[in-house]
Formats: structure tokens, C-alpha cells, sequence
């Protein structure tokens, strides 16, 4: 099997794991930013196997320019979109935050 079968190019920001939703930024991240093992990895993400994992490695170490722009790419969009998401939180966060603020002062209340 070639190299890039293990892979769907959804777009050219969207690179996957063929036959699962995980991205190869996912794969990439645990093992270059948390230093995670291909079977630490393989046990996180329940739907990918220890080959498809050294095949995302493997492929980064043949691309690595390319998956390194493909990163940084993700890693600002996910800065960008938590600076959104803490700007203007759903109404769901938003109820979640006074749950947890009311939690916080019962517990203040008992003690």
C-alpha cells in the first residue's frame, strides 16, 4: 500500500485518516507536542490503528515542510476560534459558567 492511502484530502486543509473523522493534525499533535508514543496514540484515538499512526508519522517525516505549514495553519484557525468562542459564548456556556459560579458560592455558603 502506498504511503498516501492512508489518507482522504478532504481539502487542502482537511487531511484524514481514511475511514475515520480524525485528521492527521490530531495525530501529529500528541506526538510532537505531548512526545506521545505511536501506541499511546493508537490508544486514545479508539477508531485508528497503530499502522495508520506510523503511517501519519511517517508521512511527516516524508513531508515535513508541507505537514509543518499544514500545523501551523490549524494551530492559529484553533487560536482563532477559541478567541471567538470566548468572546461570545453560546447560551449553553454561558448557563454552565453560572452553574458553576452559583456551585462555587453554596460551597463558600457551607464552609
Amino acid at each position: 500500500m502506498k504511503l498516501e492511502e492512508y489518507f482522504n484530502a478532504l481539502a487542502p486543509d482537511d487531511i484524514r485518516l481514511k475511514g475515520t473523522r480524525i485528521g492527521i493534525e490530531s495525530i501529529l499533535y500528541e506526538y510532537i507536542y505531548h512526545c506521545k508514543t505511536p501506541e499511546e496514540i493508537a490508544e486514545q484515538f479508539h477508531t485508528v490503528t497503530l499502522e495508520q499512526v506510523y503511517a501519519t508519522i511517517l508521512y511527516y517525516l516524508h513531508h515535513r515542510s508541507e505537514v509543518d505549514a499544514y500545523l501551523v495553519d490549524w494551530l492559529e484557525f484553533s487560536r482563532t476560534i477559541r478567541e471567538e468562542q470566548q468572546q461570545n459564548p453560546s447560551p449553553a456556556r454561558m448557563r454552565f459558567r453560572r452553574m458553576q459560579e452559583e456551585n462555587a458560592l453554596k460551597q463558600l455558603q457551607e464552609s
